[in-house]
């Protein structure tokens, strides 16, 4: 099988590795799991990062993984006045257990709110979910997210903490088509849930006037965590929508999949016509996604 197996992990790249560790073990609940370290060979060339002094520091939540990079010459800073609409956009949804208490803890640490207010109900239209987004130092999107009932309540119930992991990571996408072949095609995701979200509730949410954002969750063989595709309708699409970063580059953030067979993975990439890149001994490869997101894949 030439697709994915489950995503095993998240990559960010960030200016410093000490504030960022501070950050997500605060005000979020983040454990270390190594001391910095070098990246490996593999990935490091996968990436395109050889020849440059690249570091990085894994961190759990739960049983998810982030893996927080560092390079030397940076890449391009985050942008300045991003918007939830920016194809760039990748946010981290950590369930929590209590909204109010997540959201005291998170005032430890000094965040940049995308959310106007305070965390939002939305409609059970939406999902009923009480959420609240904001940014890391280096720019980067989360999301606090309470489960109310159903199937994603109980998914997390027996997760200890307030803070209970990383349940999925939601992308913003430009071409929502060509997304889905590549995602649906290439990387053999299932589409597991579909909504239209709209409202004040939302339009508070995301920090947007008036938005409409398709909704949709995907889900690899192993469907936890699983990736979520934010299309928004309206408002208009991004000025940045050819904007595309590199790993060096702050903006970065990576899903990290698992593969059985990368040959087959790598050939079903080439015949989809993107540009990939892997190591020397095949262990890794990377690939920049139909709306600029990065893939960093790995061999199980």
């Amino acid at each position: 099988m030439s697709g994915v197996r489950a995503i095993v992990g998240f990559g960010r790249t960030v200016a410093d590795l000490a504030v960022t560790e501070a950050f997500y073990r605060d005000g979020l609940g983040f454990e270390r799991i190594a001391p910095p370290e070098p990246v490996p060979t593999a990935q490091a060339e996968a990436m395109g990062l050889t020849g440059l002094q690249a570091r990085q520091l894994r961190l759990r939540l739960g049983g998810q993984m982030v893996t927080f990079l560092t390079v030397e010459p940076p890449g391009a800073a985050y942008p300045v006045d991003p918007a939830a609409t920016d194809p760039f956009f990748q946010h981290l949804a950590i369930p929590v257990r209590d909204i109010d208490a997540a959201m005291a803890q998170l005032g430890r640490v000094e965040t940049t709110p995308i959310s106007q207010g305070r965390a939002q109900v939305l409609p059970a239209s939406s999902g009923g979910v009480t959420a609240y987004k904001f940014r890391d130092p280096d720019g980067h999107p989360l999301e606090l997210i309470f489960f109310p009932d159903g199937e994603p309540a109980a998914r997390w119930r027996a997760a200890p903490g307030l803070f209970l992991g990383i349940d999925h990571s939601a992308i913003t996408v430009a071409d929502l088509n060509r997304t889905l072949s590549f995602l649906t095609g290439a990387l053999n995701l299932h589409v597991a849930q579909t909504g239209l979200n709209r409202g004040p509730e939302q339009a508070r949410l995301d920090g947007l006037d008036d938005p409409v954002v398709d909704v949709m969750a995907l889900t690899p063989p192993a469907p936890a965590p699983h990736m979520e595709l934010l299309h928004y309708r309206q408002p208009a699409g991004s000025k940045r929508s050819n904007t595309v970063f590199g790993a060096a580059d702050r903006a970065s953030t990576r899903f990290v999949f698992s593969v059985a067979d990368m040959d087959g993975l790598l050939e079903v990439l080439r015949v989809a016509g993107f540009a990939r890149r892997s190591s020397v001994d095949g262990e890794a490869a990377y690939c920049v996604g139909p709306n600029g997101h990065g893939f960093l894949f790995v061999k199980a």
